[in-house]
This record gives structure tokens, sequence and C-alpha cells, in this order.
């Protein structure tokens, strides 16, 4: 559904921040996109929805160039970024004026979704708090049932409460024909629902491979010294966590925090690793 082919972009006097970028996104699933601050996940995400243009390469997305800005590929992407600008307008008719651009828009659901983050649709958007506005926008997105539905920090600015009622929105939204792709760094909010797992790492994806596939790869261990052979490793409680092969197939519950931390510490190992398996 979305590819992005040798895809190369800078900011103006500044180096490019992507170099002959390729990646792939497959409808069903819903991606989890992580990296450090900088390395271009929101600059990514704006490139696929057309709020930023290439410089050379080419993005399409259901087969469509989104630099063009063709309404037929409009109504099937929904961008909620972090930082949202909204208009002086009730929730109820903030809805009355963007819905009618979403063929499948779902009115009943979005009055669920708002329900269930307690949001008021008489409530003004510019009153709202930070977090009651990013609620109202994420009902507004989950119910649009675009087929392109990329969240940047969802979860900032919202409560624990909020969070869990978010997990499960979400979860309910996935389905076949949707692309679902979440950029975060709060990544023990979402670790179990975001799957495949994308790094974006020096302007190019380092790793991007399904949980399945990770856990049986690569294994979660605690121990009171550093493991031998450990790819990664940091201190924990009674000793240390740290990320080995597994090469014993034990099942072991991943770790996003450490997993990201050992991709970053040992990618060419990590990538070695996995090439290696690919390949048998």
């Amino acid at each position: 559904m979305v590819e992005i082919d040798s895809v190369t972009f800078a900011y103006r006097k500044k180096p490019p921040l992507f170099a002959g970028l390729d990646a792939r996104l497959e409808p069903g699933t819903i991606y989890g996109l992580l990296g450090r601050n900088g390395a271009g996940k929101t600059t990514l995400l704006k490139l696929v929805s057309g709020l930023l243009f290439t410089q050379e390469g080419q993005i399409r997305v259901l087969g469509l160039d989104p630099s063009e800005r063709n309404p037929r590929l409009l109504e099937e992407v929904m961008f909620i970024g972090e930082e949202f600008p909204t208009p002086p307008l009730t929730v109820r008719a903030y809805r009355a004026l963007y819905a009618p651009l979403y063929p499948r828009f779902d009115g009943g659901e979005f009055e669920h979704h708002l329900a269930e983050f307690e949001i008021d649709e008489s409530a003004a958007m510019g009153e709202l708090s930070y977090g009651q506005k990013k609620k109202a926008l994420l009902a507004f997105g989950l119910a649009a049932h675009t087929r392109l539905l990329i969240l940047d920090e969802p979860t900032n600015g919202l409560d624990i409460p909020s969070k869990g009622q978010f997990r499960r929105l979400l979860a309910g939204a996935a389905d076949e024909e949707r692309v679902i792709v979440v950029s975060t760094h709060q990544v023990r909010d979402l670790e179990q629902l975001i799957d495949p797992i994308t790094i974006l790492e020096a302007g190019r994806i380092v790793f991007q491979h399904g949980v399945d596939e990770i856990t049986s790869r690569l294994r979660i261990v605690h121990a009171s010294e550093v493991p031998t052979g450990a790819l990664y490793s940091e201190r924990a409680m009674g000793g240390y966590a740290a990320v080995v092969p597994n090469t014993d197939r034990l099942d072991s519950r991943i770790d996003l925090e450490l997993l990201f931390n050992a991709v970053a510490a040992s990618p060419r190992e990590i990538e070695a690793l996995f090439a290696t398996e690919e390949n048998r």
C-alpha cells in the first residue's frame, strides 16, 4: 500500500535527512515507528501523507503520489500529529465540517469513541486541554476509516485511563484493508499492539521485523552478571537486563525499550543475525 523508493529529503541549508530511503508498508498491520529525536520520524510521516515533498525518489500510497494532493488519496489518509492546530469550533461543528471529506466516516462510532474518552460534543475545541483535544482528534481519526492512519505520538497528553481506552480502540481499528503507523517514544504504552517494529536511524530504516520473528531470534534475559554474547545490557533490579541471541528458541517477552537500545548499540550484529536466520 505504501511504497517508498530511493527517497532523498533535506531541509534548507542542512545535510540530507534521508538519502536513498526505501520501505514498504502493507495493510493489516499496526507499524511501530521508533527512532531517536531528530531521526526523521515526523518528517517521514509528513512525506508519506503529502505534507512535505521528496527531492529525489518517489513515494506511492495506494498507487498515487501523495505530493499531488489528489482528492481520491486525501480521503484515504488521516494524519494526527503531535502538534495540531484546532479551529475555533465545537467538537460537533468540527465533525460537521470535516466528516464529509471522508466517505466511510462513521458518526455512531465517533460518538461512541467520544463517550469512551468522556468528551462532550458541545465542548469548544479551543477550550479543551491538550489531552482532551488529542482524544477528540483520535476519536475522529479512528471513526474516519481511512485506509492509511498515521499517528505521531498519540499517547502524549493522555492520562493512564485514557491510554488504556486508546489501546482498546486502536486494537479494534486494525483490519486487513488498513495500514496504521504509530510513531512513538512511549513504547511501553503500545508494545502489545504495534507489530512489526520499524527503527529509523541515521536516515535509513535499520530494522523492520515482526514481533514473532523478533522473539524467535532475540531473547530478553535477567541475570546477576552480563551474559556472555549479550548484544546489549543495562542495569536492572538484582543485576542486568540483556538482549541475547535466542539460540535455544526459548519463549521471551519483547521489551521495546531494550530492543531499541540493542539495535542502536549493535546494529551490524543484529542485522547480521536476522540476515543469517532469513537465509537458513
